[in-house]
């Protein structure tokens, strides 16, 4: 008779918590109770390790009472990788296992009722959760070896089974046992999708200046974009592209996408240092954009593209209550997803692109006398309005889109910069930001509040009248007055500047409120090397 605890972690979103898998065998009436808000997977755990147990040669204390506490109490408890700290923790209280042996190992697992190990997902955070509360041990299916040692610091131990965990814990040579067979399903589609937008290049864009322009922008601040226009004017040509011209994800980024995707059960491979490219259809429901679904709440789709692109192609068609649902990602970089009891938080700093035609049939041209377009004025209104405005305001970048004229793509003195030429000065620019924003939550432009960049890195006077002149006459909102604000920073980063000018300003208030840029602002020379005021220097 005696008592152990072993520990485990529970998610809430990508936040994770230690738990203590207090196990007490007494005395008393025979009975195995689980206590500490455990789900209905937890609580079959009783089921599970017992049978587990016997099934591997193991005794399950049968003429004793079994009391398991999952500590901290008033946490929830979801998931069934609770199962090999639950199984060891009563083997050691049953002094079956050294109680020393178990000290500051972390255990993950779900077990089968022969006593092997599956694949659970979410391992990615719990094992940064465990390393964030002082552990630096973790033991777990041995499939997830790879995925675990991602996390600098941390000693991995793999296991296939209980009778492995236990012998190992004993000091003992392992039995030989199966290898952890991997999760159902596989993650094919999501990846051919973004190899597809890293082949494609900017090069084969012809014309649209302006456009190419908001699209370097979006991508050195990481601002959200609007594309318009009518059909083939070439909004997702340009939205494919954007991915290629974001910079390779730093070590802290492909960490944070990859603690997503471990939850998603997408992580099948080595660490992505690439920015991801998400596309939903446009009949994609709330939660498989946003977040939710049955049983455990998973990431949606904007944050298994976290640090990359998520293209809204058809974005009116989207259902009404996801595209009202967007306020919040748009504007905090976040989705929390409450239900009953259980509240989960996502990572969602993703550089949203929504594109949109301008009626049903997608043939309306404004300037085109004689449009093909069939639909009336009041079903273009319509559908116009299906995107509210709470939402455009939270979007950085607006661009209408024409087709292209024949003689721009035919001409041979044109030739357009590609991919590799563009990166490299949102490169330089965001190098400027880093530099700028070090020692703060902050990596580029978009993230920054307004408070923060009114206080710490505000406009010159000149500039900020213009801001105040567009307030003045209602053509923007203190949010819109903000994302100009930042859209400004953007551009100055672009041209190598130390702050925003005037022209800046002006450049920002144009690709706000969707209106043609002069040939002058379209011109980018090479950012020059970072040396910024940071905000130390406020004024």
């Amino acid at each position: 008779m005696g008592w152990a605890t072993t520990r485990t972690v529970t998610l809430e979103g990508v936040s994770g918590h230690v738990v203590d898998v207090q196990a007490d065998v007494a005395q008393g009436l025979i009975t195995t109770t689980l206590v500490g808000r455990p789900d209905a997977s937890v609580n079959e755990a009783r089921d599970r390790c017992r049978t587990a147990m016997v099934n591997s040669g193991f005794d399950w204390p049968t003429t004793r009472r079994v009391t398991v506490l999952l500590s901290p109490a008033d946490l929830p408890k979801r998931g069934s990788h609770f199962d090999l700290a639950i199984a060891v923790a009563v083997l050691a209280a049953d002094e079956a296992v050294p109680k020393g042996s178990v000290d500051g190992i972390v255990m993950l697992g779900e077990l089968t009722l022969d006593g092997r190990l599956r694949a659970v997902p979410g391992v990615l955070p719990m094992v940064l959760a465990a390393r964030a509360s002082g552990f630096s041990t973790v033991m777990l299916p041995d499939l997830h070896v790879e995925e675990a040692a991602m996390v600098p610091g941390m000693t991995v131990v793999g296991v296939r089974s209980l009778r492995q965990a236990i012998a190992t814990l004993r000091g003992h040579e392992p039995p030989d046992e199966p290898p952890v067979a991997p999760p159902s399903g596989g993650s094919l589609l999501t990846w051919r999708g973004e190899r597809r937008a890293e082949e494609l290049d900017l090069r084969d864009v012809h014309g649209m200046a302006d456009a190419r322009f908001a699209l370097e922008v979006a991508a050195a601040g990481g601002h959200h974009l609007l594309l318009s226009g009518p059909k083939g004017a070439g909004k997702t040509t340009l939205a494919e592209r954007l991915p290629g011209l974001l910079p390779d994800l730093t070590a802290e980024e492909a960490l944070e996408l990859a603690a997503v995707r471990s939850l998603s059960g997408e992580l099948d491979g080595p660490v992505q240092t690439r920015p991801p490219f998400r596309a939903p259809h446009h009949t994609a429901s709330k939660a498989s954009v946003l977040g939710g679904g049955t049983g455990r709440v998973h990431p949606g789709e904007i944050s298994r593209a976290l640090h990359g692109v998520l293209f809204l192609d058809e974005f009116p068609l989207f259902g009404v209550d996801l595209i009202d649902a967007l306020r919040q990602p748009l504007e905090n970089g976040e989705v929390t997803i409450a239900r009953g009891d259980e509240v989960a938080t996502f990572p969602a700093r993703t550089t949203v692109v929504l594109a949109a035609n301008p009626c049903p049939c997608g043939d309306y041209h404004p300037d085109v006398r004689e449009s093909r377009c069939t639909c009336s004025e009041v079903r273009r209104r319509s559908y116009r309005d299906r995107v509210s405005g709470p939402v455009t305001d939270r979007i950085d970048v607006v661009r209408h889109l024409s087709p292209v004229r024949p003689h721009e793509l035919r001409n041979p003195l044109h030739r357009p910069e590609s991919t590799a030429e563009v990166r490299a000065r949102v490169e330089v620019a965001r190098e400027r930001q880093a530099v700028r924003y070090a020692g703060t939550p902050w990596r580029v432009n978009g993230d920054v509040p307004g408070s923060e960049l009114a206080v710490r890195w505000p406009l010159p006077a000149p500039g900020q009248g213009l801001v105040d002149q567009h307030l003045g006459e209602g053509r923007l909102t203190r949010r819109g007055a903000a994302r100009v604000h930042r859209l400004a920073w953007t551009v100055a980063d672009l041209r190598g500047l130390d702050e925003p000018g005037t022209a800046e300003v002006d450049t920002a208030l144009r690709l706000r409120a969707g209106e043609p840029l002069p040939v002058s602002a379209l011109a980018t020379p090479t950012a020059a090397a970072p040396s910024v005021r940071t905000g130390g220097d406020a004024r």
